[in-house]
């Protein structure tokens, strides 16, 4: 099972080719991919057209969509991010650690462009799909 972050997904949506874009393109139909709450917040809410829009939510909701915190998730992703502060390592976005505390907690691959989640990689063992 495998969760795409919003950073490849915008750059998907985009068309930027980049080596994320291109593994999330080959997993397309072929692996199990799942659908966060909070990325698909991320993500829509960039949208300027409305048929962009449409189109894109339509594609992600072809995923299954699970909820990305509530009170046992919300009370890790505290103590991640300070375990990580603790070790010098500052996220920026309390989003990102809360997507990776969700990934470590279901264990499930994460596909991101995103350099915030490196430390949870390194400290907390979140698993990365290999590009």
């Amino acid at each position: 099972m495998i969760l795409a972050d919003s950073s490849v997904w915008v750059d998907y949506f985009n068309g930027k080719r980049t080596s994320k874009t291109d593994r999330l393109d080959s997993i397309l139909g072929k692996e199990s991919i799942i659908m966060g709450d909070l990325i698909l917040v991320e993500v829509l809410q960039g949208f300027q057209k409305d048929a962009d829009f449409e189109i894109a939510k339509n594609l992600l909701l072809s995923f299954p969509v699970m909820a990305m915190a509530g009170k046992e998730l919300a009370i890790k992703s505290a103590i991640n991010y300070r375990i990580l502060r603790k070790k010098g390592a500052t996220v920026r976005k309390t989003i990102d650690v809360i997507i990776g505390t969700f990934c470590i907690h279901h264990k499930i691959a994460l596909l991101h462009d995103d350099r915030d989640f490196d430390p949870m990689e390194n400290f907390l063992n979140l698993k990365i799909v290999n590009v």
